[in-house]
This record gives C-alpha cells, structure tokens and sequence, in this order.
C-alpha cells in the first residue's frame, strides 16, 4: 500500500546510497540475523556463493558491511570470517518536538545511538524547528567527530495524520498549527539541503522499539503504542512499516474522542492539574509520582482499559508478535500501563490461543527521535521499507 502519486519524489527522498535488491537482501539478512559466514548467507538467501561473495565485495568497498576477523585457533584450513553490518556505513540523524523541548539523535549505520540530545524549545514555527535542527545538528556532528562521515538522512517526527489528496501535509496537533497546511518535507530540505523523511511520531517509535527491543530478530511483526503528548501508534507487518492506504496507519486517537478521557499524555497532566500538581509539561510528572501516586494509578487503570480495547483490535486484525508499550511518560508508568494491558481481557479470555508477546519501551520519549533517525537507515537497506 505505498502511496503512489505526483509527490512520491517528496515523500520517499533519494536515498544516499542505492543499493541492488540483492544487496538490500544481504544488509538486510545480517541486520536481522547478525554476523554471518558467506556460506550460511548463501543458504538462507537462496544464492550461490560465488553471487554472496561479490556482493559482499561490493558492500564491504561501500563501507556498509566490514569482515568480523576471529582469532584463529590450531586447525586446519582457512578460518571462517563471519560478515556482519559496519557502524561506519554512515550516521542518520532524527528530530522531534515534545511541548517545551526539542530532541535530537544521531545513529551510526549498524543502528546504535551516537548521542542524543534535549535542549528547551517551545516555537511553533517550523522555520524555527528546522533552524535549531540545523544548529545543534552542526554542533552535534563536530563534538562527536562525524563530521566526516557519510551523512544518510534527516529523520523527522511529525505528529498528526495527513491530509487528504495531499501526503505531504499534516494536520498537526493544535500546539503546532504553524506546522499545518506546509509541504514541510519540502521546507527542512530545502532550508537544510539535506535528504529530510518526514513521518508520524508514533509509526517512528514504532521502527525505534522493533530495533531497540531485538524483536527485529525475533518477530515479523508488532503493534506500538506510543503515549506522548497525545496517544498514537504505529505497526510493523513483515517486517516493513504499514503506513497504509493514506498514510495514517496507528492513528489509534481517532479512537478516543478528545472530548472525553483518553489515554493520552495530557489527560495525565490535565487530571494532576485538576488536583492541585504545579505542573506544565509532560517532562515533570515524575516529579509527582509519590505524591500523587493514588492519581496516577487510577489514570493507568483506566487507560489501560481503552488501550486494550485497541490492543483486542489490532490482535485480531493483525495478528502481531508482539505489543510494545512506549511514550513520553515515566518508565514506571509505562511499565504499569503494560501490566494493565497484561491483566485486561483480551490477554485472558482465549487461553488456547497463541498471544503477543507484551514488551515495554526502553526509550521513553526518545522513541520518536530514534526512530526518526533510524528511518533513512531503515529505507536505504530494508528490501520492503514501507507497506
């Protein structure tokens, strides 16, 4: 279900690097399976091994792929040299915004974290976003000596569906409307002159979960919850992101009227507010944890009960390996939030069936940023990048 129309340039920019589909195949099998010997990558690629060692070749004169030398022990003939992905393929970078501050990520090409980074910010002018981007993107670059490397991309976290006739546009959420009604993919390209990917903070959080928790290597598939400011989602199916028909995949808020309470950042802040808590933004409810632990766990009772209500539905639907809980909110309460779902019926009421493994979200916030800059990575290698 890739989106296909006049716009396609803008929405999938040019990756770095264009890679064969055998290529991708190879990257894309050590990335999952972790080092391999050619022979073994030949098996499960269906390849002759003369075919895996030129490619191999090639990757390895890209820098994407390097030779894992083990030391050698007494025997005979030529030791193995096992394959595996380089982290100095390349460096990505991702970027997000939270209510009063901005986070920035850089990763290498092998997926790990360089470095991230917070710094207040509460603009929402897109004009300023993308020029503090670009400042602590520079800043950032030199102070971790990657200045010169390979650069893949710019990641970013959007928040908000797109608009209909128009994939380029969101409809962002009302403490961004600057952001609305923009080509915004087209503004930080063209400010940055850089290859920018603009995509939903929660299907980001969701590539960043599928790397960070290993499920990559254990399951093709996996639904995320992602509770920020708002509550959104994404899906990994086959190991590709499912953005959908219209690119809108996760947009779970749809199922929670903003009216009535919702399993969202804000309704925790608007009920600690409600009961006296001197608090403005999401980064300080762990300041309130102990003194309005009683709220906080009545708030996840009841989000973990609309939470599963979705979490019975994509099951259904999809079927996934697995259900990741993650968002801006204390790890703890993620962590409550995942026993909640654990407990709700859905997770109960058919025991002789096969269920999701449930798993809770190391990143936190940091989701959305990570797997921004995952995402140039994720869409140069991955054979199927996007359903």
């Amino acid at each position: 279900m890739r989106l296909v129309s006049r716009q396609d340039d803008r929405v999938h920019p040019k990756p770095e690097i264009l890679l064969s589909e055998d290529q991708k195949r190879i990257v894309w099998d050590l990335r999952i399976s972790g080092p391999s010997a050619r022979t073994a990558l030949a098996d499960r690629l269906d390849m002759h091994n003369g075919a895996v060692t030129r490619l191999s070749r090639e990757l390895i004169a890209l820098g994407l792929v390097e030779e894992h030398v083990q030391d050698q022990r007494a025997g005979r003939g030529r030791p193995i040299v096992p394959l595996g992905i380089s982290s100095r393929g390349g460096y990505a970078a991702g970027a997000t915004l939270h209510p009063g501050w901005l986070e920035i990520a850089l990763v290498d090409f092998a997926g790990t974290v360089i470095v991230r980074d917070l710094e207040p910010f509460d603009s929402p002018d897109p004009r300023a976003f993308v020029e503090a981007v670009d400042r602590r993107l520079r800043g950032l670059s030199m102070s971790h000596n990657v200045l010169r490397s390979r650069f893949l991309g710019l990641g970013v976290a959007a928040t908000g569906p797109t608009l209909a006739g128009d994939p380029t546009r969101r409809w962002t959420v009302d403490w961004l409307q600057g952001w609305r009604d923009l080509d915004l993919q087209r503004l930080f390209a063209d400010y940055l002159g850089l290859p920018v990917w603009i995509e939903n903070d929660g299907t980001l959080a969701a590539l960043a979960e599928y790397y960070d928790s290993g499920l990559i290597r254990t399951c093709s598939s996996a639904i995320v919850f992602f509770i920020g400011h708002g509550v959104g989602g994404g899906i990994i199916v086959d190991r590709a992101i499912l953005r959908g028909e219209h690119g809108n995949a996760g947009e779970i808020g749809r199922l929670f009227p903003g009216k009535s309470k919702r399993p969202s950042g804000i309704d925790l802040l608007a009920e600690l507010q409600a009961a006296g808590a001197d608090i403005r933004a999401l980064n300080e409810v762990e300041m309130h944890q102990d003194t309005h632990a009683a709220l906080i766990d009545a708030w996840v009772e009841r989000a973990g009960e609309q939470l599963a209500v979705a979490a019975d539905s994509g099951v259904a639907w999809l079927d996934p390996g697995a259900i990741v809980v993650s968002g801006a909110l204390p790890l703890p309460i993620l962590h409550a939030l995942g026993a909640a779902l654990e407990r709700a019926d859905w997770a109960t009421a058919f025991p002789h069936l096969p269920r999701p493994k449930m798993h809770v979200s190391r990143l936190g916030s940091w989701a959305a940023a990570v797997g921004a800059a995952l995402l140039p990575i994720h869409q140069l290698v991955a054979p199927n990048a996007e359903r």
